[in-house]
């Protein structure tokens, strides 16, 4: 249209404008599931900046997109720190808002350092806690929950929990400066390892994100992202785990995907599938059961690669939700080498 004014300078887009175009150009479904993790000011302010963006080039989007996926997938790692979230925090709020955010995250060195804890899973706490000394695991116990304490302690070899049990009883008030210390032993030794131990892979979180785009968004940005760097769109094709990678699967992980899937996904999901998958679905069911999906599968007719894409990944969604639980176990590409 004459007179329409488009933007095609990446350097003119705010923050919040460019948030807007990249949710925009994701579609309906995937903006929707990234609402789904926002709460209602996020939505409603993100909402604005979206009606009000005007019009965006398409060379422009496609700059945009590049530059979040360059970004995710950049093999540098990423420290977080107090420090690096008030500088962070300071550009975008106010001083006395970040000092009230930066107090609430600090917070009184004892309840923010038990918290922490009592988010560590008992085992790996037991394992830590099992080489210190039993007055000091007496104290870390004695300052955690009842029901996680309990937890820890099950955990420990049984003559050193037994020993913390007895320390716990004769124990009295605990010094200021004996707290401070254990505490500082837990931050340096512990929680700062546990960390680096937990640390993703960037190229595992864009693995994630990639599975959940539609097949023409997919192909597109790992087709661009080959282009810049070809080792990174390599590593990331190969942590996706697509519907097409469910014919890697034994035949009891395919009938546990069975009894979990939306039956309502199922056929549409099947339509878009190759031979060699459906036989394999078909070859896990009861023969009845087998019919009444392959007469699902026909009375869809044409159906758009859209929804078919959809389906799929809501299947592949349910696959890795029950190999998380230890439900399946999903194979890679090497054979040795299993997701549990």
């Amino acid at each position: 249209m004459a007179g329409v004014r488009i933007r095609e300078d990446i350097r003119s887009l705010s923050g919040p404008e460019r948030a807007a175009v990249f949710i925009l150009s994701l579609g309906e479904e995937n903006a929707a599931r990234i609402f789904a993790h926002m709460n209602d000011d996020e939505i409603k302010e993100l909402s604005q900046v979206m009606a009000n963006v005007g019009n965006v080039s398409s060379t422009l989007v496609e700059k945009l997109c590049l530059e979040f996926v360059e970004q995710m997938s950049s093999t540098g790692a990423m420290v977080g720190s107090l420090e690096s979230t008030e500088r962070l925090l300071s550009k975008v709020l106010d001083k006395s808002r970040v000092d009230s955010i930066m107090e609430d995250i600090r917070g009184p060195a004892g309840r923010t350092m038990w918290d922490k804890l009592a988010n560590v899973n008992e085992a790996v706490l037991a394992n830590f806690l099992k080489n210190e000394y039993p007055q000091t695991v007496a104290v870390v116990v004695s300052k955690i929950k009842p029901d996680h304490a309990a937890k820890v302690l099950s955990q420990l070899p049984e003559s050193f929990a037994m020993e913390v049990v007895t320390r716990m009883l004769r124990m009295e008030s605990v010094q200021k400066d004996v707290l401070d210390d254990i505490e500082r032993t837990l931050r340096n030794e512990f929680m700062s390892n546990l960390a680096r131990t937990n640390r993703r892979d960037p190229h595992e979180a864009m693995a994630e994100i990639f599975n959940n785009l539609d097949r023409a968004s997919e192909s597109k940005f790992l087709a661009a992202l080959e282009e810049r760097s070809r080792d990174s769109a390599e590593k990331i094709k190969s942590l996706m785990f697509t519907f097409e990678d469910l014919g890697k699967l034994d035949g009891s992980a395919i009938q546990t995907i069975l009894r979990s899937a939306d039956k309502a996904k199922l056929p549409i999901a099947l339509k878009g599938a190759s031979d060699a998958i459906k036989d394999l679905f078909f070859s896990n069911m009861s023969e009845r059961a087998g019919k009444l999906l392959r007469e699902d599968i026909a009375a869809l007719g044409p159906t758009r690669l859209r929804d078919v894409d959809e389906a799929q990944s809501s299947i592949v969604a349910v696959a890795k939700e029950l190999a998380a639980k230890g439900e399946i176990m999903i194979t890679k590409e090497n054979e040795d080498e299993l997701v549990y």
